[in-house]
């Protein structure tokens, strides 16, 4: 099967872009693996670099002050002063940076600046400090501020006489991080401005990506939704061999499936209606002539012996039903050949339904109570409009109890008729049925004086007008159809 693509009509309706609809999932999904690539990459980065910088500067200095402290010329008799001008001395070497350098002995406090002691010297890096001959550091935060603090003893160097001894002074250094935690801030912040603009780089692939993985799915949307309005000949174009490629040709395949099921069905209905309209017409010559003779058969039925009498009866009954049905067949297949059309006039509805009643006989008050007030003028066609009043009072008398209600009136831009009975209504289940053809509430009905056909016809002719007809039960008991027809008041009497 060749595969072909109809474009919907530009004056096709189209949905409008949900919120949440799957271009918008996807993007977001597509946006949501390169944030979390990019902020991992990022995190990752940031967290390399930043211990990158603190271990280069913490390696310099740590190595830098452990030299200056072996350097150091330490006397028997440690003297304030002297060691105060060696302190300032290693504190101008300090590296990267200059360094604030406190040393302790015993009681004794020096440090290169006014304070004796630096408040981010803690116990813990003292006692370390003193237990390890190469010293140790840390890391500190104090007020906001990082610091890296080096603790390093002063310890004689052994010789051939003597082991390595401590002299029992320790040597301090403190130096702050603050332009190692500015050049980390900048790494973060420039890690952050990559993944930004990465993401804004991934927006690209991502419309594209969705605009692909979308356009089979609009097109198939198209084609539904052209198909649904009745275009069975719909196809979609399949391009590739993925899922997507195999979703269209599977829908080709189903569309043509269901446009030749369809045909079949037409052409069925077509034979069926035109059978049946056949029919109809071949049995309306034979039966003119049974009715004719049956009405004669009537006449002498009572000089007949009674066996006779009720057979006559019984065949002039039966054929005025067949003759009944024919007349509805013929009508439902001139509706669904489409040959129906309104002959309307302007007419005084009231006196329309009067005729109706007269016509037919049910003028006795114990059967048929009217509400038509007089004046009520519309443009009807009389036939169908005698018609539907007709079959809802027939209707209404054979199933309902008597008397019948027949009201008309008028509801805004409506001609409203109902018709009610007082009978035990309809059984909640066969109301959504009521006007299908040939449905009968009552299974045991099958012989019944009704065709099944009456309600609709009734609601065809109604359509026919622009109208509604609608079936329910009245709260106090008995069933109730009401016809709404378009109506304008413009020929109201006044």
């Amino acid at each position: 099967m060749r595969d072909r693509t109809r474009r919907p009509r530009p004056t096709q309706r189209r949905g409008g872009v949900r919120p949440f609809g799957l271009r918008t999932r996807l993007v977001l999904a597509f946006l949501l693996a390169a944030a979390l690539g990019c902020g991992t990459t990022a995190a990752f980065t940031y967290r390399a670099a930043r211990n990158a910088i603190l271990e280069q500067a913490q390696d310099i200095a740590v190595s830098a002050f452990r030299q200056q402290v072996d350097n150091l010329a330490t006397p028997l008799r440690v003297a304030p002063g002297v060691l105060r001008r060696s302190l300032l001395r290693i504190a101008e070497l300090g590296k990267p940076r200059p360094w604030r350098v406190y040393a302790e002995y015993g009681t004794v406090r020096v440090s290169s600046t006014d304070r004796s002691s630096s408040p981010v010297i803690t116990a813990d890096l003292r006692d370390r400090s003193q237990d390890s001959p190469r010293g140790s550091f840390q890391r500190v935060v104090k007020d906001g501020t990082p610091y890296l603090t080096i603790g390093v003893p002063r310890v004689l160097e052994p010789t051939a006489e003597a082991d390595a001894r401590r002299t029992g002074l320790v040597l301090y250094a403190v130096m702050d991080l603050n332009e190692e935690e500015a050049g980390i801030e900048a790494t973060a912040d420039a890690a952050r401005d990559g993944a930004l603009a990465a993401l804004v780089v991934a927006l690209v692939p991502a419309l594209l990506a969705a605009r692909s993985v979308l356009r089979p799915v609009r097109d198939l949307r198209r084609a539904a939704h052209s198909m649904g309005r009745g275009r069975l000949d719909t196809r979609v174009e399949a391009r590739g061999s993925d899922e997507l490629g195999d979703l269209a040709r599977t829908f080709n395949d189903a569309a043509a499936a269901l446009e030749r099921s369809m045909e079949e069905l037409r052409r069925g209905e077509a034979r069926a209606r035109r059978f049946a309209s056949d029919v109809s017409h071949e049995l309306r010559t034979p039966l003119a002539g049974m009715l004719a003779v049956t009405e004669v058969l009537d006449q002498d039925a009572a000089r007949l012996d009674p066996d006779t009498a009720a057979a006559v009866r019984l065949i002039s009954a039966e054929t005025g039903k067949l003759a009944v049905l024919v007349e509805d067949l013929l009508e439902i297949s001139r509706i669904d050949a489409g040959a129906a059309e309104l002959n309307t006039d302007e007419v005084d509805a009231a006196e329309t339904i009067r005729k109706t009643l007269q016509s037919r006989q049910w003028t006795d008050r114990d059967r048929v109570v009217t509400d038509l007030p007089d004046g009520i003028r519309a443009r009807l066609d009389p036939r169908r409009f005698d018609v539907i009043v007709a079959n809802l009072v027939g209707n209404a008398l054979r199933h309902g109890n008597q008397p019948v209600t027949v009201r008309l009136y008028t509801s805004g831009s409506w001609l409203v008729t109902e018709v009610a009975d007082h009978g035990p209504g309809i059984h909640p289940k066969a109301l959504s049925h009521v006007f299908d053809r040939f449905f009968k509430a009552d299974p045991a009905g099958i012989r019944s004086a009704g065709s099944g056909l009456g309600l609709a016809i009734t609601q065809e002719n109604v359509r026919l007008h622009g109208g509604t007809v609608r079936a329910a039960n009245h709260p106090d008991g008995g069933a109730v159809f009401t016809v709404r027809i378009p109506w304008h008041g413009a020929f109201e009497q006044r």
